[in-house]
């Protein structure tokens, strides 16, 4: 028997099939019977040229639009099926609303997000580290904008010793995003700054749209400088701050932020100094007291008692000396004397003499030897045999080669095709392939065929064929 049900029964099971299948969607249309509640929700009705369909913005979820829509207005929203069980109608429960010139922008951003996401321009395990002490913060944004000034108000405010370097460009418009993508490499290109602070104020999605670029995204992901994103407000959010190593909430605290680490070692300073204070001001404390002690000691009170032993002490030591150096130098004069008496034996102008007569000796026994080699190398050396042995070597090596050459040429003659012409033979070709014909096989009746002779061609038909087997 078929089942019969309710109508409660057949809502539910339509609910429950419809909301399931249509999780979240995306739908255009134009708004037309427009009621804002007291309770602060929206109703109104999504249509075409051909259909309509009942939506519904919750006070929730309507709080975030910067104006209420009205009657007329072309839309994108995003949200769920739902069916409204009292009435037995479905509707579209609406989570987020876009007028239809920002809904396209926001819908190409979401693309882009997407597609940078899949390529892993996001993942934090490639985000670099930004610098501990950087000493020259690199800005990108307009020079008339207030970025820059609120940056410069807080690193005056907080820090010293910093360097700024602007790199002005357009933050909104045409030509903005090439412009700002620019400016990021010309920052890497010549190593300007540690840290770079990529920004502009806050703004409509239209006027922060130059952030949302693929070519802004691909100068941050290929920086090799450390890129702080500060664009727009805290709740604004950009396909920069996604690819950025980080997303400050405003240029303010991407100033604060880039120079994080110093505030940090600056308050521990301070604390440091604080503390450091304090102790050399209980040491200090410590040691007038131990001084006082001392002064009252009886040895500080009369220090000759502490002096007398140790100046007959020195007298001692300087009786000793004396003896000690006495000594010392009658030594040192005997030594000279004996130094002095070798001296006087070994006498340099006697051993001059003697050098000088061993070296007259050694020069001409050395003339002697070289006359005789020279002498003996002249007689081995016979010039005219030398040259008529280099000649006859020579034309040997000619004769050879030139009957080697004799040779090559007679056998390139005895393979010249042409050569074997003039003995008899002769060549067939295809008349129109213009290819030589090895076989019978390749010829019919009636074939034109060119046959050379060694002085001529002729031009045959083919009449009939004989295949030899």
């Amino acid at each position: 028997m078929q089942e019969i049900l309710s109508v409660s029964e057949l809502t539910a099971s339509i609910k429950k099939h419809l909301e399931s299948r249509f999780l979240t969607i995306y739908v255009k249309g134009e708004i037309s019977n427009f009621k804002e509640q007291a309770s602060g929700h929206l109703y109104f009705t999504l249509k075409d040229q051909e259909s309509q369909i009942s939506a519904v913005l919750f006070r929730g979820n309507a709080h975030t639009l910067k104006r209420l829509p009205k009657n007329g207005d072309q839309v994108i929203v995003q949200g769920e099926i739902s069916v409204y069980a009292p009435r037995g109608s479905y509707q579209i429960i609406i989570r987020k609303l876009d007028y239809l010139g920002l809904g396209e922008l926001l819908m190409q951003l979401q693309a882009l997000k997407d597609k940078l996401e899949k390529r892993g321009w996001f993942c934090s395990s490639r985000k670099k580290v930004l610098p501990k002490f950087p000493r020259t913060i690199g800005v990108v944004t307009s020079p008339t904008g207030s970025v820059i000034q609120d940056i410069l108000h807080v690193l005056n405010r907080r820090f010293a010793g910093f360097h700024v370097i602007l790199n002005p460009v357009k933050v909104q418009g045409d030509g903005a995003a090439s412009e700002i993508a620019q400016a990021i490499e010309q920052f890497n290109r010549y190593a300007l700054a540690d840290v770079l602070i990529v920004g502009r104020g806050g703004g409509s999605l239209e006027d922060l749209w130059a952030f949302n670029e693929e070519q802004v995204a691909a100068a941050i992901f290929n920086s090799k400088i450390p890129v702080i994103s500060a664009v727009g407000h805290e709740t604004d959010f950009s396909i920069a701050d996604f690819v950025a190593d980080v997303r400050a909430p405003t240029p303010s605290a991407a100033a604060e932020i880039a120079m994080l680490e110093t505030s940090h070692h600056l308050h521990q300073l301070t604390q440091t100094r604080s503390r450091l204070k304090a102790v050399m001001l209980t040491e200090l404390q410590h040691t007038r007291k131990q001084l006082d002690h001392f002064k009252r000691h009886p040895s500080i009170a009369s220090p000759l008692s502490l002096i007398e032993p140790h100046l007959q002490r020195i007298d001692d030591l300087r009786s000793d000396l004396q003896l000690c150096i006495q000594r010392h130098l009658q030594e040192r004069r005997m030594q000279l004397a004996a130094v002095q008496k070798q001296a006087n034996a070994l006498k340099p102008i006697n051993q001059i003499l003697g050098l000088k007569q061993k070296l007259t000796v050694l020069a001409k026994t050395m003339s002697t030897t070289l006359l005789q080699q020279y002498a003996t190398r002249k007689k081995l050396f016979n010039e005219v045999a030398l040259r008529k042995s280099l000649e006859q070597r020579m034309k040997d090596q000619i004769g050879q080669r030139k009957q080697r050459f004799i040779q090559l040429i007679s056998h390139l003659k005895g393979i010249d095709p042409k050569n074997l012409l003039l003995k008899g033979y002769c060549i067939l070709f295809h008349e129109k392939k213009d290819s030589v014909i090895l076989s019978t096989q390749e010829l019919n009746s009636e074939d034109k065929v060119r046959l050379q002779l060694h002085d001529g061609k002729v031009h045959l038909t083919v009449n009939g064929l004989t295949h030899d087997i």
